[in-house]
């Protein structure tokens, strides 16, 4: 079996991040939540005990590498499939390959990269495998295991949650590279403090680009000495991490729209830029802003539902990027408006009651007329129609199921133009029980 501790050999051609994976858990940079000595993880790694486990993090956060070496400290053969490319035959040569392995007293730890690809079907065959201890699993993915995984596989492994880089540990794997015989030792290249400094924060939490972005450099470089100012050009690209429909996508979306109900303008504007950045369509923000502003203002500033509603207008008739400074406009006005979830409240209560309720019968003076039968049937009898009344209304008439009785669903709050509309009912609706009850 090869030995998956020691290095790749320095074959020309092998990318940097290849050639400096680390050969033991204390090489590791960052994931000290995970790996410290006194953590279970770091404690199984150390000792040689690899178990089934999911870890969900970013690109670049160094979830293969862990892979590798639960099997090298475990002494057990690696096993890598792509859940992209591989199917439920693969598996199941894995699987027999693994049983002969066991048969001559060895383990099997099988890695699957992006196993969130994985569809119900692939992921059920490996069940019994992972509950029989044949085959070690140990799946990684940048989606959120609750969402991406089956729950029947969920409960026979661990989840653990790696973290993005911070810029001091990309700093320190930089280094690294710069100083071991695996990396550019012996090429004799050397980077400036600041220029390390600059590549890892282009990396954004990405160990594996920030070491691309290195090996880029020197080969921009003519003499092998990496400086600040020869950075601009290989770092001109430099978006954000975003991924379109996975868990970056949403959390952005929410952040944005949980920053707008706080009335937090700035931080919504932070968020609409970091989405734009990635690339995300205007059109879908633009959606979920029409959202937010019938959600969370409503009413205390139906303005808002307006405004919103122009801005989309206009970025369809603008066009990116011209188009996006309505949105960041409608952003800002959204924000900074009065908060209302009265509409929203009301609409769910409604909806629950109606859910819940028998189909009650329309109240025959509310039924529709357009017929001499249907007025002989008592369709709109005693019907007030309420321009007829002295205030606009008829206080006397009920809208409800006389099984229901009148209800309130509607409670606007004590801000924006909803204070108007709170005064308004609370006259409107007390008048109308006064009158009811008086019938």
């Amino acid at each position: 079996m090869t030995d998956l501790l020691q290095a790749p050999p320095l074959t020309e051609g092998v990318p940097l991040a290849e050639r400096m994976r680390p050969a033991s858990v204390d090489d590791v940079c960052g994931q000290d939540h995970l790996l410290s000595a006194d953590k279970p993880l770091g404690k199984a790694l150390r000792g040689g005990r690899p178990y089934s486990m999911i870890l969900w993090g970013p690109p670049g956060c160094g979830k293969t590498t862990l892979a590798r070496l639960a099997a090298a400290h475990g002494q057990a053969q690696l096993v890598c499939l792509s859940a992209v490319l591989a199917g439920v035959a693969d598996v199941r040569r894995e699987v027999a390959a693994a049983e002969q392995r066991r048969a001559e007293g060895r383990q099997t730890v099988l890695f699957i990269d992006e196993i969130h690809r994985f569809n119900k079907a692939q992921q059920d065959a490996l069940l019994p495998h992972v509950e029989s201890g044949l085959i070690v699993l140990i799946g990684a993915t940048t989606e959120n295991p609750s969402f991406a995984v089956n729950s029947a596989l969920l409960s026979r492994s661990r989840v653990h949650v790696l973290k993005a880089l911070t810029v001091e540990a990309i700093v320190s794997t930089l280094q690294r590279a710069l100083s071991d015989a695996r990396g550019l030792a012996d090429s004799g290249v050397q980077a400036s403090e600041e220029a390390l400094q600059l590549i890892a924060e282009a990396a954004d939490g990405d160990g594996r680009r920030a070491l691309a972005l290195l090996e880029g450099a020197v080969e921009l470089s003519e003499d092998g000495n990496v400086q600040a100012d020869l950075l601009p050009a290989l770092l001109a690209d430099r978006r954000r991490r975003f991924d379109k429909g996975g868990d970056a996508f949403y959390d952005q979306i929410s952040a944005l729209h949980k920053c707008i109900r706080s009335s937090n303008p700035d931080a919504a504007l932070y968020w609409l830029c970091r989405m734009l950045d990635g690339g995300c369509d205007p059109e879908y923000v633009a959606r979920r802003l029409l959202r937010a502003a019938s959600e969370d203002i409503g009413n205390a500033d139906p303005r808002a539902l307006q405004i919103m509603l122009h801005a989309w207008q206009c970025y369809e008739r603008l066009g990116s990027p011209e188009g996006e400074l309505v949105l960041a406009q409608a952003v800002l006005y959204l924000a900074a408006a009065p908060k209302s979830n009265a509409a929203y409240m009301a609409y769910k209560q409604a909806q629950t009651a109606v859910s819940k309720g028998a189909s009650e019968a329309v109240p025959e003076h509310l039924r529709n007329a357009p017929t001499k039968l249907m007025k002989s049937l008592g369709h709109g009898q005693d019907y007030q129609y309420d321009h007829d009344h002295p205030d606009g209304i008829a206080f006397g008439q009920s809208g409800f199921p006389e099984a229901i009785g009148e209800q309130v669903y509607y409670q606007p709050v004590q801000r924006g133009l909803e204070i108007k509309i709170a005064e308004k009912l609370a006259w409107v609706r007390q008048r109308r029980a006064d009158e009811l009850a008086g019938k």
